[in-house]
């Protein structure tokens, strides 16, 4: 079975940029089942009910999110009737949505997708991801042994601490948030596909996704800016993960990079 993980999406460009490259993506690629995270999509910040169908109706099957999933109050008109829309299970005890869903693709194949916060350097502290993931895969035991998590966090130990400790009980770990593909791509030991970042659907002639120039005064000043959304040498990243369905072991991860409007020099 083949996965298709997209990394963040940022704003216009990069949820546009994922409708016009995501069909051939797949085609050329053999997707069965594709995975986004989406809690940048509504201008940088969070996800609304229009986006989020949007997306599904370009061929997202799962949207994942991360610290930005209040950003945008909308999502609450959303996150609790779709179950195609999850949020990091890590957050508080009764916050609205869930972390986990369980569905299956147009072959019958069905693959679980879990959601998760790091807690290093984050501006709050949810629960401990390595606890919540325990119980999380008792949860799911049974219903399939292809389980994918995004793990969104900042700090790159712990997304490797993290991706360790559940090798071989889950069949690749994903880091977000950054916005940076990393080339760690790597299958553990156990049969865990792993990569530390997949990197952005967004502008890259930017600051993650960011207009330069309000960041690079933002750094001078140290004064608040406004930040604009870039435009420029859109590309959308992420990871294809090749999964033994009879196992939930990864066979292969590797990158992808397609160029959506690469910038003129």
């Amino acid at each position: 079975m083949n996965i298709l993980f997209l990394g963040d999406i940022v704003g216009e460009p990069g949820r546009k940029g994922v409708r016009e490259k995501l069909g051939k993506l797949r085609e050329r690629n053999k997707i069965d089942f594709t995975i986004a995270n989406g809690e940048n999509s509504a201008g940088g910040a969070g996800i609304t009910p229009r986006i989020a169908e949007y997306l599904f109706a370009g061929g997202v099957d799962v949207i994942t999110l991360g610290d930005h999933t209040w950003d945008n109050r909308e999502v609450l008109g959303i996150i609790d009737r779709e179950p195609r829309l999850i949020r990091p299970a890590n957050y508080p005890e009764g916050a609205p949505g869930k972390g986990m869903v369980v569905v299956s693709n147009k072959a019958g194949q069905r693959i679980a997708v879990l959601n998760l916060l790091g807690r290093q350097f984050l501006k709050f502290q949810p629960d401990c991801p390595f606890r919540k993931v325990d119980v999380l895969l008792a949860e799911v035991a049974g219903q399939t042994k292809t389980i994918i998590i995004d793990f969104h966090a900042e700090a790159t130990a712990e997304k490797i601490a993290f991706g360790r400790y559940v090798d071989g009980r889950v069949s690749a770990v994903l880091g977000t948030h950054t916005h940076v593909p990393t080339a760690d791509a790597q299958v553990f030991p156990n049969g865990t596909a792993y990569i530390t970042d997949a990197g952005m659907c967004g502008a890259h002639e930017s600051v993650i996704g960011t207009a330069i120039e309000p960041i690079i005064k933002r750094m001078l000043s140290q004064l608040p800016q406004r930040f604009i959304l870039a435009e420029k040498d859109v590309r959308i990243n992420g990871v294809v993960v090749e999964v033994d369905e009879n196992t939930g072991k990864a066979v292969a991860i590797r990158r992808v990079c397609e160029v959506v409007e690469e910038t003129k020099v």
